[in-house]
Parts: structure tokens; sequence; C-alpha cells
């Protein structure tokens, strides 16, 4: 299979358009990462997206919908705070966990008898959406545990020979997935975090609870982005608290003993501390938004440069930052120094 790249234009929509009728596989961008898109109505194309991602069976899809769909058609209650969550967000980086009319297929859900259902607010998402004008479920456009992709070369770059067609809308400018929030009950929910954050929600609806899940005792996840091992780069990957340089210094010194070929991932006021140290600095950047637009992008530029990558953690811990640290988190294995 030859994989194509094209721009967004009326010829390449229309062509993404015929893919999907066919049961196939199109990827998609959105403002937040870019998405692997097939007809949620279609249990071969849902289950031809678990294959090509090598995606674990329990994870559940979100259905991407145009601004203008009916949502009536798939969901079954819509809370009387959503309304106002959806006028506050959307179009935008914020998947909502409706009580589901299973008219989609049972796989998109895994199981569960709700479905997640975003709006992107990207300009090219919402042209394809209405192109299709059906819910198309699109999980992250990489293989399943690898670093997100922000962009189409990325996607190129896992599924070249895969997949027909990679519709081309640029550079990611969110950078982490889309907050996910489970509104089933009286209270929303955080699920998974994202640029959306909790006090954002709070401040529209008056109350929000964040998930902690025990996969232990819960098999079934209840949304995307929850399992341990996520988001990973192809080469060794560690991670030091922000009170922690002058370890990851040491450790770094030590590797470099080893003859490793080391990068170091880190907040812009921390270059300075790791620059001309025999090891390439990866600028993650100053400011939250910042942060999360960059983040994958130098996970996957660590792939080429380094067979180490040295991750120390922003100091800012609240807000976009808990969904930025939630990724650095599950891509980077913490260093645990012995104690004498």
């Amino acid at each position: 299979m030859t994989t194509k790249i094209e721009r967004i234009c009326p010829q390449s929509l229309a062509e993404a358009k015929e893919i999907i009728k066919q049961g196939g596989v199109v990827a998609m961008p959105t403002e937040t990462v870019y998405g692997l898109g097939g007809n949620a109505f279609d249990d071969n194309a849902v289950k031809k997206i678990f294959e090509i991602k090598g995606r674990p069976s329990n994870n559940p899809l979100i259905a991407h919908v145009h601004l203008d769909y009916d949502l009536s058609k798939i969901i079954d209650y819509d809370p009387p705070y959503a309304q106002k969550l959806r006028e506050a967000f959307l179009p935008g980086p914020l998947t909502l966990v409706y009580p589901s009319k299973n008219r989609v297929s049972p796989f998109v859900s895994c199981g569960l008898d709700t479905l997640a259902v975003r709006i992107p607010s990207h300009a090219g998402a919402q042209a394809f959406l209405k192109e299709v004008d059906i819910p198309i479920v699109a999980p992250s456009a990489n293989i399943s545990k690898h670093v997100s992709p922000t962009s189409a070369k990325h996607v190129f770059d896992d599924f070249n020979g895969k997949i027909p067609l990679i519709l081309d809308g640029g550079e990611c400018e969110g950078g982490i997935e889309s907050t996910v929030l489970d509104i089933t009950g009286e209270i929303p929910l955080i699920l998974r975090p994202g640029l959306i954050t909790r006090e954002m929600i709070v401040k529209v609806v008056g109350a929000c609870e964040e998930y902690i899940p025990d996969l232990e005792k819960d098999e079934k996840v209840k949304s995307p982005g929850v399992l341990y091992q996520h988001y990973t780069p192809r080469c060794q990957a560690f991670r030091f608290a922000s009170e922690r340089v002058k370890d990851a210094k040491n450790h770094i010194n030590q590797e470099l003993e080893k003859n490793k070929k080391v990068a170091v991932l880190c907040e812009r006021e921390l270059v300075k501390e790791f620059e001309n140290n025999g090891v390439a600095v990866l600028d993650l950047g100053n400011t939250p938004a910042e942060m999360a637009a960059r983040l994958y992008g130098l996970l996957r530029e660590a792939e080429d440069i380094c067979e180490l990558l040295i991750a120390v953690e922003p100091k800012e811990q609240n807000g976009v930052m808990t969904g930025v640290l939630n990724r650095l988190r599950r891509a980077c294995q913490e260093v645990e120094i012995k104690q004498n």
C-alpha cells in the first residue's frame, strides 16, 4: 500500500470520504494530535484501527463529530450541565463521555455503556468531519505506546505502507490529547487531564472531580490514555523531579562515561544548566502552552539524536501542566537514587 500525504482541499477531502465509505482508515489532524480515523458505525473499520495501531482491545475510542452534528443520534442522555460545557469549550480540546445509545460499533467503547465524543476545533478536522457527516473514531495516529504525532510526518513515520492517506493540516498547536470528562454523574469527572483544566471546568459548572484509576481492580479503562506505559520514545527515557537537577547531572555524567549518546529534555530556565556538558539539550519551553505543544515533537526528536533521554520535570505542576506531566511521567521512567 502506498501512503500519501495530502494538504486538505476539496479533492483530498473527497478522496478521504471515499476511503471512509469503503471501510478504510484515514489520518486526520486535530488541534491536539493527529488521529487515525474510521467510520464509528463500521465494525470492521473500528477493528482495523485497533489492528493497525496494535492497540489493546480494552482501550476505548473517541468519536469525533463536526460542530453541527446531532448528538441525539448517538447519546442517550444529555446532562443539564453539559450544554454549559459545550458552550464554554467546544469546539476545542475537550472530550465528553455520555451515556450511549449503542448506535455506534460496540468495539468503540469496549463493552462499556458510554460513548466518548469530541468536537475538534481544527479547521481541517471540521472540514473532514462535515464532508463525511458521520462520527469518526480517531485515536492518536501512532503505533500503540509510541509518542503521539503532532505532524503529518510523525504519522507517516509510524504508518507508511499501512494506511492510504494522511490529511496534512500542519503542526498541531495544542500538542497533548484532549481532556476527557465523564459527564454521566451529577458532578463531572476528569478521566484524562489535558488543555481544559479542572479549574476551568469548575468556573463553568461549579464542581469537578478527578479520576484515579486502579487498573488492578478495574480492568475496563474508562478513557484512552490511562494505561501506565504510554507516549514512549524509541530510546531509553528516564526522568527526574524538578528539585533533583543535581542528581540528573550526576546520572548523566555516569552515562557519558559509558560513551552513551545522551540528550536532556528540560524547561527553558534549566537549559544553561546542561549546556556544554557533552549532551544535546531539548528546550521544552517556558510556558505551559508552549511545553504542551513541544513535548511530543521533542520526544520524537530524541529518538533520532540519542540513545538515552534524561527528562527533568518542569517546576509548574498545576493547570495545563497537570496534563503535560501526566504524559511525561508515562513516557519516561523515574530514576530512583539509592541512599547510602
